[in-house]
């Protein structure tokens, strides 16, 4: 184990890497601000001095925060994308592209002559081909070696399988050598994946094949000479880390049919101090209650002319209303407008919206993809029925129905539900019970880490579904 330890390459976490690459872009966004008030001078023909660069200082910290919550939004983080030269350039012409758009947008509501006309066209350009050199130099891209992290997984059951699956989906950083199981096990091929031994040979393989990560399926039943090598290894610098928490890391979901015994280690909220006031909860309900009044104006000024439409396509009500579970189970009326025909489920009940379901009308079919129909709900949002952003609301009968098929599912309603979220900006519209169990891994991915951040992550993912037209 010494000569592990001593030849063994260190290698940055996920959290580490995805820092290093943000620190990365945003000192690149900042000498892009700078070329572009260098370029606006020579075609301005100003001095390029301090006195010039100080009052133009707001510009580095507004396009680095724009940048910051654009990226996020577009997974631009995401190790996997990273990896890949062709999906970081994609991400990175759309992230340039919505960089102009916003700016526009803020150009043409302000004062004349209150902006710059071309700078922010010196910087996208400029900014696009520094970050796209920093990108593509690639030395701290994965880590501080070029080669996978090695990685032996301890166990053999049907959680090694997902995590197997998960590394080989979501990450190019892994390189699984092998499993560690039971003696009858040995020379097996399970999920792709040799058993090279069990826990007794744990130190020789380690020390071998120069193992930088142990992945634990089952930590809590470590027990005797399995756990004092467990400890050995990470005594040599061996990473520990239980499947869970890895699958969340890579994934972004919460893995909540492999968590037996490790729950309460999954679900608690991940908080930075105990014991301090935290001022999130009052931030998040402040700004429910101001986007809710501004967007309730906007809607009463639509509104005729959305129920005018509505009413020539299908005659019935304006609004649809439903019973759904809120915070704590308590039942409450969710307003929406009305995209099916009247009386959509009298023959069959409570049943999940299909693609293409031909209980919605035409003028319903646009109002779902716009997700206009969904408007009404802000008054939920208002009363406190609802937040912005959360899991998706459900009807009793659905709740009843999954909380018996699927384990935890009625720990969603820990928060107050969501016009929208993580799980509605992660996945497709759920149509079945497979695809409510995956929309329940992404709300307590939420609930778990819920932050400012994630909430402005969420909102410009979502912004852009609206302005796509890429709802259900």
């Amino acid at each position: 184990m010494g000569n592990s330890r001593r030849t063994r390459r260190p290698q940055l976490q996920f959290s580490e890497r995805k820092l290093l690459l943000a620190v990365g872009d945003i000192l690149a966004v900042f000498l892009a601000c700078l070329i572009a008030l260098f370029v606006w001078t020579l075609v301005a023909r100003y001095r390029f001095t301090l006195n010039f660069i100080l009052p133009q200082s707001p510009w580095f910290f507004a396009l680095a925060v724009l940048w910051f919550a654009l990226a996020s939004a577009n997974d631009f983080y995401d190790l996997r994308i990273a990896a890949n030269r062709n999906h970081t350039l994609q991400r990175l012409l759309i992230i340039t592209a919505q960089t102009w758009i916003v700016y526009m947008v803020v150009y043409f509501l302000s004062p004349p002559r209150e902006l710059p006309r071309l700078f922010i066209i010196y910087y996208g350009v400029v900014s696009f081909a520094l970050i796209t050199a920093w990108r593509f130099s690639r030395p701290f891209l994965l880590g501080w070696v070029s080669e996978p992290r090695r990685t032996l997984i301890l166990g053999t059951d049907w959680t090694a399988g997902t995590i197997i699956e998960a590394l080989r989906e979501h990450t190019p950083d892994y390189r699984v050598l092998g499993l560690i199981g039971q003696s009858d096990e040995v020379g097996k091929v399970l999920y792709g994946v040799p058993v090279l031994g069990t826990a007794a040979d744990l130190p020789n393989f380690i020390s071998r094949d120069q193992v930088s990560e142990l992945i634990l399926t089952e930590a809590n039943k470590l027990k005797g000479e399995t756990f004092q090598n467990v400890m050995d290894a990470y005594e040599a610098g061996v990473t520990l880390i239980t499947m869970p928490l890895l699958y969340e890391r890579i994934t972004g979901r919460v893995p909540v049919e492999h968590l037996s015994d490790d729950w309460g280690v999954i679900f608690l909220p991940i908080k930075n101090v105990q014991g301090l006031f935290d001022p999130y909860p009052l931030i998040k309900r402040g700004f429910d209650i101001f986007v809710s009044l501004v967007g309730l104006t906007i809607f009463a000024v639509l509104l005729p002319f959305i129920a005018l439409a509505l009413y020539l396509d299908s005659r019935g009500s304006i609004f649809f209303t439903q019973e759904r579970l809120g915070m704590h189970g308590c039942v409450f009326r969710l307003y929406k407008l009305r995209s099916m025909i009247p009386d959509a489920e009298a023959e069959t009940g409570a049943v999940f919206a299909q693609k293409g379901d031909p209980r919605v009308t035409r003028i319903g079919r646009f109002l779902r993809k716009s997700r206009l129909d969904e408007v009404p709900q802000l008054w939920n949002v208002l009363r406190g029925d609802m937040s912005l952003i959360g899991p998706r609301p459900e009807r009793p009968e659905h709740v009843e129905r999954l909380t018996e098929k699927i384990p935890f599912y009625r720990t969603r309603l820990i928060m107050r539900p969501g016009l929208t979220g993580w799980a509605q900006v992660r996945y497709p519209y759920g149509s079945n019970d497979e695809d409510a169990l995956v929309k329940l891994q992404y709300d307590l991915y939420y609930i778990r880490n819920q932050s400012v951040l994630l909430d402005v992550n969420i909102l410009l993912r979502t912004v852009y579904r609206v302005v796509s037209l890429s709802g259900v």
